[in-house]
C-alpha cells in the first residue's frame, strides 16, 4: 500500500498538523478507489512546462532561522542587536556569515544569498503558506492549504524526470504548507516518513503488501490485461474505463527496483555519507540528492527547531552545526557531480527574527527581513540585497517570498501566470507576483 500523509511540527502557535491519505491498496479489490494507477493518470497532465530534466531541492527551516546567526550577522551594532556570536570570514571578499556557519563560508561563491526578502507577517501559518504557494493564508490558523504548494504544481505540470519514480518527495515529512489545495490529492507528496540516519532506513510504501508476493502480482496483472482485452472488445465505443498504461505503471513502482534504487542511502559510500553527517538533518540533504539524481523533480527536506525564543546559543547547538555541514555538503555534491546547473537549491523559512535579543536570550517573529540562499539553478551568485546596520528592514534591493517561487518555476520551466480553477471555480494564477530576482539571471 501506498500512503501519502502529511504532518507538521508544533511551534509557538500551537499548529500541529496530521492527515493520511490512503492511495489504494494492491489487494484482491484491485485498484478500488484512489488508486496508485488514478494517481499516476492524474499526472499525466499536457507537458505545459518547456525544461526537463531540471529538479528542485528546497529547504525548509521551519520555525523561522534567525538571519543574524546565519547569513547576515550584524558585528558593529549594539550588543542587544548582534547577539553574543562571532562571525566568520567567507570565499568571497569583504563578506561574512555567522561563526554557526563555516562551512557554508567556505563555499560561499557556489551560493546566492538574498539578504533583503520581507513580508508583513509574524505568525508561523500565513507566512509559511506564503512562502510556499505564493499566497497568505486567511482566516484561522491550521487547516489545509487555500493554494497548492509549488511542489504540488510541479507535480501536476511537470511530473518525474524519470517515468517510475514519484515527481514530489517530501523528506521526511510535508511542508507546514505543501499541500495541493484545489489541485487534488493526486498531487500530494510522497513521503518517507522514517529518518534516513537510521540504521536500515527503508522507504516501507515501496513494499509490497505482506499477502502479496511477486508472482501472485505478476499473475493479476497478467488477469488485468486479459479483461481489458475482453472489455474493449465489448465496448468498441471507449465508454467504459479500460486498464490503461498507468496501471501497468502502478505495477512497475512496485515490482520494479528504480524507486527502490533511488531511495537506497545505503548504496551511498561512507565517504559521502561522513561528508554529509550521520545526522538526520545531513542524510535527509543527502537522500534528496540521490532522489534528484534518480529522477525526482522536486524534493523538499524539513529541518526543523528553528523557532528561538529563548536560549538561542543553546537551541542553535541542536540544528546549525549539522545543517551548516549538510547543506555545505550539499552544494559541493551537486558541483562535483556535474548537477549544479540542473539542480537548483533553495533554503528559507517563513521569516526572521527580530533584531533585538530579548530577556529570555531569544529572538522572536520577524518578517519584516529575512535571508534566503540559493544554489546552483544556472543562478549568479554572491551576496544580493542588504538589511539596514541593525537587522530590522531591508536597505537594497527588496524583494518577497514570491520572487522567490518564481525563480523556482523559471528553473522548472513553468509559467507562474498560468491558472487553474480553485475550489469555488475561480481561475486563480500559480503566482499573482512573478516579477524574478532579476540581479541572479
Amino acid at each position: 500500500m501506498l500512503t501519502f500523509s502529511g504532518r507538521s511540527a508544533t511551534f509557538c502557535d500551537g499548529i500541529s498538523r496530521r492527515n493520511a491519505i490512503q492511495i489504494g491498496s494492491l489487494g484482491m479489490a484491485g485498484f478500488g478507489g484512489l488508486g496508485l494507477d488514478r494517481v499516476l493518470r492524474a499526472r499525466n497532465t499536457q507537458p505545459i512546462a518547456s525544461r526537463k530534466n531540471t529538479s528542485v531541492i528546497f529547504i525548509e527551516l521551519a520555525g523561522g532561522p534567525t538571519q543574524f546567526e546565519t547569513y547576515d550577522p550584524k558585528p558593529h551594532a549594539p550588543k542587544e542587536y548582534r547577539g553574543a556570536f562571532g562571525t566568520v570570514q567567507t570565499s568571497l571578499p569583504g563578506v561574512i556569515f555567522s561563526e554557526w556557519m563555516p562551512r557554508q563560508a567556505k563555499l560561499a561563491d557556489k551560493l546566492a544569498i538574498v539578504r533583503s526578502i520581507h513580508h508583513p507577517s509574524n505568525s508561523h501559518d500565513p507566512p509559511s503558506h506564503l512562502t510556499q504557494t505564493g499566497y497568505y493564508k486567511r482566516g484561522p490558523k491550521g487547516g489545509i492549504n487555500q493554494m497548492p504548494a509549488f511542489g504540488c504544481v510541479v507535480a501536476k505540470v511537470r511530473g518525474p524526470n524519470a517515468p517510475t519514480l514519484p515527481p514530489y518527495v517530501a523528506v521526511p515529512r510535508i511542508m507546514r504548507n505543501g499541500g495541493p489545495a484545489h489541485l487534488g490529492k493526486s498531487f500530494n507528496p510522497f513521503e518517507t516518513v522514517t529518518d534516513p540516519s537510521k540504521k536500515g532506513f527503508k522507504v516501507q510504501n515501496l513494499a509490497l503488501n505482506k499477502t502479496l508476493n511477486r508472482q501472485r502480482l505478476s499473475d493479476r496483472k497478467s488477469l488485468l490485461g486479459a479483461l481489458d482485452a475482453q472489455r474493449r472488445l465489448a465496448d468498441l465505443q471507449g465508454a467504459s474505463e479500460a486498464v490503461d498504461d498507468f496501471t501497468y505503471q502502478a505495477f512497475d513502482l512496485i515490482t520494479g527496483d528504480a524507486a527502490r534504487v533511488a531511495f537506497d542511502i545505503d548504496a551511498e559510500p561512507d565517504s559521502i555519507r561522513d561528508a554529509y553527517g550521520r545526522t538526520s538533518n545531513g542524510q535527509s540533504l543527502l537522500l534528496a540528492r540521490r532522489l534528484v539524481e534518480h529522477g525526482v523533480t522536486c524534493v523538499t527536506v524539513r529541518v526543523t527547531g528553528w523557532d528561538d525564543h529563548s536560549k538561542i546559543a543553546d537551541r542553535l547547538k541542536t540544528k546549525a552545526p549539522s545543517y551548516d555541514q549538510g547543506a555545505a555538503a550539499l552544494v559541493s555534491d551537486l558541483h562535483d557531480r556535474g548537477l549544479a546547473d540542473d539542480v537548483l537549491v533553495v533554503s528559507m523559512g517563513e521569516f526572521g527574527r527580530t533584531p533585538r535579543v530579548n530577556k529570555n536570550a531569544g529572538r522572536d517573529h520577524w518578517g519584516a527581513v529575512m535571508s534566503v540562499m540559493l544554489s546552483g539553478g544556472g543562478l549568479q551568485t554572491g551576496v544580493l540585497g542588504a538589511s539596514n546596520s541593525r537587522g530590522e528592514v531591508p536597505a537594497a534591493n527588496a524583494y518577497r517570498p514570491e520572487n522567490v517561487l518564481a525563480m523556482i518555476y523559471r528553473h522548472l520551466g513553468i509559467d507562474p501566470g498560468m491558472t487553474f480553477d480553485d475550489f469555488s471555480g475561480r481561475p486563480r494564477h500559480l503566482l499573482e507576483r512573478r516579477e524574478l530576482i532579476k540581479e541572479l539571471v
